[in-house]
């Protein structure tokens, strides 16, 4: 197993040292986001839905120059806390941003007849694609650095795209950055189910209820389970809607057919991810499984502490608290960061 030893070990706060903390204090503070600017563009998908993809380019790019794509996680969109500081800092440095409402999310809620879904790879290479068009006008063009970037779900759809048919990604790719991806979702979903993590099932469940009853506003055409008690978990969930609704069996099938760690042996671009291994549910043993084989060009960067997408540090390491933020920047750029 490959691990790499950042320039900047992780460090929290003595009082924030606590995985749950780390987890939720970030979510619930208020932040103040930069207000949106992106421009708009609707990616067709083969199968007759779209997606919304959002672009934040400085004026000073030109053809060649860097690009990242950002993908969200669970119930989350382009203006997700995280996703929105990416895209302040990144373009201050001139970096060129795509960020991408996963299928039926965001902006393009009301483009999409089928969910987004933990094995959705497909939909990434699309905007992959579409994005690599915008940023060459022409077969003579100088090609893009591009980073792709993927948190938690998106981050193993990252991983899956990257490694199911390798030969498929473009040159132009240089590297990829996942963070916090749950790539066993068997051994995720049965985590988060324990007791000890039934908030966090409860919650998750709740918003993608919320979300499949604003969906269904919109477009009365989305599937529509057979009747029943709403589920309560997010098995339930995958069991009542996801997996039907994508052409799986049941959940656990969704989960075999959608895990990343099998595909991960054969990714062959430039390769981090990012986990704690407090994460309260995705647990670090997923990633430390002796049949897991990570190829030279992909590191493992493990934290003792983080949480699940915290990874909130001591003042004065970075310009400020995100530590996760400044590695991604680090990364992207090739800057070093002090």
């Amino acid at each position: 197993m490959n691990y790499k030893t950042t320039s900047t070990t992780f460090k929290p706060p003595w009082w924030m040292k606590n995985p749950h903390m780390q987890t939720i204090l970030p979510t619930v503070i208020p932040q103040k986001l930069a207000a949106h600017s992106a421009t708009l563009h609707r990616v067709d998908l083969a199968d007759g839905d779209a997606i919304a993809l959002h672009e934040d380019c400085p004026k000073e790019w030109r053809a060649g120059g860097k690009v990242a794509i950002l993908s969200h996680g669970l119930t989350d969109h382009h203006r997700t806390p995280l996703l929105v500081r990416l895209t302040e800092k990144l373009t201050a440095r001139g970096v060129r941003v795509f960020r991408w409402d996963m299928r039926s999310c965001g902006a393009g809620i009301e483009w999409a007849r089928y969910p987004y879904h933990a094995g959705c790879s497909d939909d990434l290479a699309t905007v992959v694609h579409a994005v690599i068009k915008k940023c060459c006008k022409s077969e003579a063009s100088i090609q893009p650095d591009i980073t792709l970037f993927g948190v938690s779900l998106s981050g193993n759809v990252l991983l899956k795209y990257l490694g199911e048919s390798p030969e498929r990604v473009p040159a132009m790719i240089g590297r990829a950055i996942a963070v916090n991806p749950p790539i066993d979702l068997i051994a995720g979903i049965e985590s988060i189910s324990n007791r000890r993590n039934r908030v966090y099932d409860r919650h998750f469940t709740r918003m993608l209820l919320k979300h499949y009853d604003q969906w269904l506003r919109v477009r009365p055409d989305v599937y529509s389970p057979l009747d029943g008690p709403r589920p309560r978990t997010l098995e339930g969930f995958d069991n009542w809607f996801t997996a039907p609704a994508i052409g799986y069996r049941d959940a656990r099938e969704y989960y075999i057919k959608s895990s990343s760690a099998q595909f991960i042996p054969s990714i062959r671009i430039p390769t981090t991810i990012i986990t704690a291994r407090d994460d309260p549910f995705v647990p670090f043993e997923m990633f430390s499984n002796d049949s897991l084989k990570y190829p030279d060009n992909v590191e493992l960067v493990p934290t003792d502490h983080g949480g699940h997408v915290g990874f909130v540090g001591k003042k004065g390491n970075d310009p400020d608290m995100r530590w996760l933020d400044w590695r991604i920047v680090e990364i992207v750029t090739g800057e070093v960061i002090s």
